[in-house]
């Protein structure tokens, strides 16, 4: 199976997913008037953005590599009643079956970023959209001091060194490298453009209990733990991460978890 299949596959994201939904409606509301557009949310997870587009009238297509997740995108979907929507299973480097210029919204918050062979999934991305399209991506940046990077930085600590050729999904949230992708599948330079937003994740739960969360169900996460437990320094691990969620937590309430992380969008005209 495909290691990305499995490592998202594993767990159960949609549980990390429901922290996020404020902010992915907030993301979608940024996009503007998008009813009666073709929309693509590509590597979608269980519809923390294909959902509110679809409510504002956008015909949606949701394509994750994880079956886990399009089975509960589709049931999410089908709960609301949203015929406009419906989640497939597929992989970001090649969307095999959907045709040249089909979409002219191309979405991907956090997700296309984590498949491998990133000059593959521009390409893709460009060959979908129509001219005259867009594409908007939201990407986590490397060294940023907020909540998910700081949790893929202590989690690689832990973990056995990548294999030869690995290439950081982090390299997505560097603007020069978003730039050189694009223009390697034919964007013009000066229709890309980058600038940090804020991405918050709200929980029901204090931050200790939300990292138990991001333990039990988000893959890179639970591979850190394992590989901790291995080498004996899980608790080493656990600490570092707990003292991580502890200090970025803004919730005035001890029984609330609100955390604002900060990423790259990416918009790129086709």
């Amino acid at each position: 199976m495909n290691p990305n299949q499995v490592l998202w596959e594993k767990g159960d994201f949609t549980r990390i997913a429901a922290s996020m939904r404020r902010s992915g409606d907030e993301v979608v509301e940024g996009l503007g008037d998008i009813a009666g557009l073709d929309v693509l949310d590509l590597a979608c997870g269980d519809g923390t953005t294909a959902l509110p587009a679809a409510r504002r009238g956008a015909n949606v297509l949701g394509v994750d590599i994880a079956r886990n997740l399009v089975d509960a995108g589709n049931r999410r979907a089908a709960e609301e009643g949203l015929d406009n929507l419906r989640f497939e299973q597929g992989d970001a480097r090649n969307l095999d079956g959907i045709a040249d210029d089909s979409f002219d919204l191309v979405v991907s918050m956090f997700g296309a970023m984590f498949a491998p062979d990133a000059g593959d999934v521009a390409r893709e991305m460009v060959r979908v959209t129509r001219p005259g399209g867009r594409i908007v991506m939201g990407n986590w940046i490397p060294g940023d001091p907020t909540l998910v990077a700081q949790i893929l930085r202590i989690s690689s600590a832990y973990s056995p060194p990548p294999p030869a050729g690995f290439v950081s999904p982090m390299t997505w949230g560097v603007e020069d490298t978003v730039v050189e992708r694009f223009t390697a599948a034919g964007v013009p330079r000066e229709r890309i453009s980058c600038r940090p937003a804020t991405f918050t994740f709200d929980n029901d739960e204090p931050a200790s209990e939300f990292l138990n969360d991001f333990r039990t169900y988000y893959g890179p996460t639970m591979n850190a733990y394992a590989a901790a437990a291995e080498s004996g320094r899980q608790d080493e691990l656990h600490t570092e991460l707990d003292e991580l969620f502890n200090a970025q937590n803004q919730s005035s309430d001890p029984d609330r978890t609100t955390i604002p992380a900060t990423y790259l969008q990416v918009n790129v005209s086709v």
